[in-house]
């Protein structure tokens, strides 16, 4: 009973500033699938699906994959929808970054003819920048866990020197990201 209250009211505090932005700004920051990703991010917080890299990740692959796909195949829709959802799939899961909720995405792009990359910017990244800050806020300061789930000890395992994911990630996020 606790969980699901606490989830009710950090995902309704989260959504109604996410709305209240967009509808006092010039962008729409609102996206179907950030409800589910509610779910997830203050329900089950500890769950892999749940961590910021891949909530933004996540969303940020699949929403590029339906721009793609739509906007440079010229097929039937139905197989563009196909295709869009499973090589945001794969995608996620090759960069392990999966994002359940994000799997739509692709779906949202393509039904409703949305082929700008700006989608990328709003609502995808701003929107799950601000998800992911309130999780943290709320998950970490508020409910006093431990999110995200990340630790220096992950970092300092020994690495090929060759492994250029690694070493790319490492580059970019350094020793103290949220997205590790």
């Amino acid at each position: 009973l606790i969980t699901a209250l606490i989830t009710f009211l950090f995902s309704t505090f989260t959504v109604g500033l996410i709305s209240f932005i967009s509808l006092n700004t010039n962008y729409n920051l609102l996206i179907g699938s950030f409800g589910a990703t509610m779910v997830l991010i203050f329900g089950f917080p500890e769950s892999p699906f749940s961590q910021p890299k891949n909530i933004f990740f996540g969303h940020l692959i699949t929403s590029l994959v339906g721009i793609i796909i739509y906007k440079y195949l010229f097929i039937e829709i139905y197989f563009l929808t196909a295709l869009a959802v499973g090589l945001g799939i794969f995608l996620m899961i090759l960069f392990n970054v999966p994002h359940p909720p994000a799997g739509g995405n692709a779906i949202v792009i393509i039904l409703l003819e949305n082929t700008s990359y700006e989608f990328l910017l709003f609502p995808v990244s701003v929107g799950t920048i601000l998800i992911i800050f309130c999780g943290v806020v709320f998950n970490r300061f508020l409910r006093k866990m431990k999110y995200p789930l990340w630790t220096k000890l992950s970092l300092k395992k020994k690495k090929n020197k060759y492994d250029w994911l690694w070493n790319l990630k490492r580059f970019l996020f350094l020793k103290y990201s949220l997205f590790e």
